[in-house]
């Protein structure tokens, strides 16, 4: 299906993306706990690895999300009852798991107008390969930062709104840091419009690790790929050989913490930053939080941003959860 492709203005003040990818980098691997922005991960090569991690046995939180959203696409519209909606999804990825709920609208007789946001032109155009043409479906890709297309969309927007942030997400932030991205969210989309979140649920700590340091070490290669990504766009040195991925969880945060560990003493250069950067032998950096909730937790990030939860939608092993919410 062809998708329509609007990109946002960008502001003439703003910093490139490049210089602000540095300017994070060095900020990072200045710090006395050396630490880089999972957020990073997702360059072309990148986002490739991380399609083979969420297809692999190992990681359940794909296979589990698919189970529910299979299980409520005919739900969904019956409970919208509506003749059109604007579905709005922050990070489509393949747009295989948004196609499940547009699929279910459009069976039941509701025409969507589908916003899939992001920040990369070449991953939305990739959407093109998931969608057929349908009379019932209208595509506009959106370029942008998540917030600033929200705040596009609402203005666009006569329907009402079902945002989509799938894939546990939000599992990504500090608990605070996810009350702020949730409260902004609420701030750029219209009254009585929903959001479907996905929620990990806290279990089992050897499946977590499990699923975390799969066994054919793609979640390692994803995350060297930082490191392959510093060298091609800041024409950095590392070598990835002198780093290892390691993969816990820790109860006390409740959260899965990933780190590339430097596996000797060395100095790495990075050209365009002019710098360089010393690394102990066994010295860490923290790449990634993956934050597990409770039902607690659920509710209280919902009561601390103004939204009242409508459903919970629970996997058959109650290890996962598509929460419905409603501003």
């Amino acid at each position: 299906m062809k998708i329509k492709i609007i990109q946002q203005k960008i502001n003439k003040k703003q910093k490139p993306i490049i210089n602000i990818f540095a300017r994070d980098i060095d900020k990072g691997l200045s710090l006395k706990n050396k630490a880089l922005s999972s957020k990073y991960f997702y360059d072309d090569k990148g986002s490739k690895i991380f399609q083979k991690i969420t297809q692999h046995p190992d990681y359940y939180l794909t296979r589990k999300e698919i189970e529910i959203l299979n299980k409520i696409k005919s739900k969904l519209p019956k409970l919208f009852k509506l003749d059109e909606i604007d579905i709005i999804e922050l990070g489509p990825g393949d747009g295989s798991k948004s196609k499940i709920i547009i699929d279910g609208f459009i069976k039941y007789g509701c025409f969507v107008n589908y916003y899939p946001i992001d920040i990369s032109l070449k991953a939305l155009k990739l959407l093109n390969k998931n969608f057929k043409n349908n009379n019932n479906l209208n595509i506009n890709g959106i370029v942008s930062e998540y917030f600033e297309g929200l705040k596009f969309v609402k203005k666009l927007s006569k329907n009402k709104q079902l945002i989509l942030f799938l894939g546990s997400n939000i599992g990504n932030f500090e608990r605070e840091q996810s009350i702020k991205f949730m409260k902004n969210i609420y701030n750029n989309i219209k009254n009585k419009s929903y959001i479907l979140t996905g929620f990990d649920l806290k279990k089992d700590p050897k499946k977590l690790n499990k699923a975390y340091n799969d066994s054919s070490k793609f979640t390692e290669k994803f995350n060297l790929n930082l490191l392959s990504r510093i060298n091609k766009q800041l024409k950095g040195d590392f070598n990835l050989n002198n780093f290892i991925h390691y993969g816990t969880y820790n109860p006390l945060l409740g959260a899965m913490e990933s780190f590339l560990i430097s596996t000797k003493r060395q100095t790495v250069y990075i050209e365009l930053l002019n710098k360089k950067y010393s690394f102990e032998c066994n010295e860490p950096i923290h790449l990634e939080y993956s934050f597990k909730f409770s039902l607690k937790d659920i509710e209280y990030v919902a009561y601390k941003t103004g939204f009242k939860i409508e459903y919970n939608f629970l996997s058959k092993d109650n290890g996962f959860i598509n929460s419905l919410w409603e501003k």
